[in-house]
């Protein structure tokens, strides 16, 4: 090859990577234009359909408005309650979307059918058979309820120390009645919007009566429903229209409603009275630390599929005085551990005394910091 053939090679060379990075730099441009174009767009806004008159459809924003507005060409089957987007200008419905999630309140509450048993629930025959009453008869007979010619309490309260078996009572007899059990904890309710804690508290019991029979259990009831006083921070405000919601849901069900609600508290000292008036929450059942008969059921209910070894039941049930039914599940746990540490299957008594050292040794460190946060 001589120099002039060298020459012409290099020069064709350098063209030809000229043109490819010419190519790769369009594209790039071409790219960069289409995502400023999309900075340039104006934003549509979420909307949903209320009605529809003529060729027109009425749609009411986030804010509450409702507009009578036009729908563009290819937005699809559209029907009342559908979402929808729309121009931020003139409104105009562009195209129908999917909710994966039809409530807000989905985020704050936990929907299930438990299959908790009453054999599972040791040492609350006084507070089974008072729920069995005011729960799970009216909604297995409510022609009973007919007949006699009395109305069913809507609701009741369960209050007592934490651990006592408050949710494993109301997950029972949802399970007995196969109803949904709705859960939502009251604190969760509060909302640092204006309005907001109403409008969960009110699509919850459009959920329930949707999914009914339900219980709704209201865990922390003294969250929301504490007694009322002198209106301060927009907070205290907040709490007040959420509250005043939650009576107004109660007050609005039919007396044989196959919707119950069950509240839970450790405080019902604190509770406005409003809530457990006639009519509201009215059958207070209290649910206290296990005595000694009731405790032995609870250990009982926790032991029984463990491979046990020889034990000394009265030393083990007096050692467990004080203890509520969850730290009894917590001793026992422990002792498995005990016993899995030193490589055995069968459980000791020594594992069991060692479990409530541990456990009463953890109650009174958690002790010890509540005093020092709020004593």
């Amino acid at each position: 090859m001589g120099d002039k053939d060298t020459i012409t090679y290099v020069y064709q060379t350098n063209v030809s990577g000229v043109e490819e990075e010419n190519r790769f730099l369009r594209e790039s441009v071409e790219n960069l234009e289409k995502e400023l174009e999309k900075f340039k767009r104006t934003p549509l806004i979420s909307c949903e359909v209320r009605d529809f008159v003529d060729d027109k459809v009425m749609v009411r924003l986030p804010n509450g408005n409702e507009f009578l507005v036009d729908m563009a060409e290819g937005c699809g089957k559209i029907s009342i309650g559908d979402n929808v987007l729309a121009e931020q200008k003139n409104l105009t419905v562009v195209k129908r979307i999917t909710q994966t999630r039809r409530y807000d309140a989905d985020k704050f509450v936990i929907v299930e059918k438990p299959n908790i048993s009453w054999e599972q629930v040791g040492g609350l025959k006084e507070q089974e058979r008072d729920i069995k009453e005011v729960i799970e008869l009216p909604l297995l007979k409510p022609e009973l309820f007919r007949k006699v010619g009395i109305e069913p309490p809507k609701g009741i309260l369960l209050h007592g120390p934490p651990g006592t078996g408050k949710t494993l009572l109301a997950k029972a007899v949802a399970a007995s009645t196969k109803s949904t059990f709705i859960e939502v904890v009251g604190s969760e309710l509060v909302q640092k919007f204006i309005g907001e804690g109403a409008k969960l508290v009110k699509e919850i019991f459009q959920l329930a009566r949707e999914k009914a029979p339900s219980i709704i259990f209201i865990d922390e009831m003294d969250a929301i429903a504490a007694v009322r006083m002198d209106i301060g921070t927009s907070g205290e405000r907040e709490v007040q229209r959420t509250f005043m919601q939650l009576l107004a849901e109660i007050d609005g069900f039919e007396p044989l409603a196959n919707v119950k609600i069950i509240g839970c508290t450790n405080r019902k000292d604190i509770l406005d009275p409003a809530i457990i008036r006639p009519g509201r929450l009215d059958r207070l059942i209290h649910v206290p630390l296990p005595n000694e008969e009731a405790r032995r059921e609870i250990f009982k209910i926790h032991t029984r599929n463990m491979s046990l070894g020889k034990l000394n039941m009265e030393k083990i049930i007096k050692a467990l005085d004080g203890f509520s039914g969850a730290e009894i599940k917590a001793v026992a746990t422990e002792a498995g551990y005990f016993a899995i540490r030193d490589n055995r299957t069968k459980v000791e008594e020594k594992d069991f005394t060692n479990g409530v050292t541990k456990v009463s040794a953890e109650v009174e460190l958690e002790g010890q910091d509540y005093l020092k946060m709020f004593g």
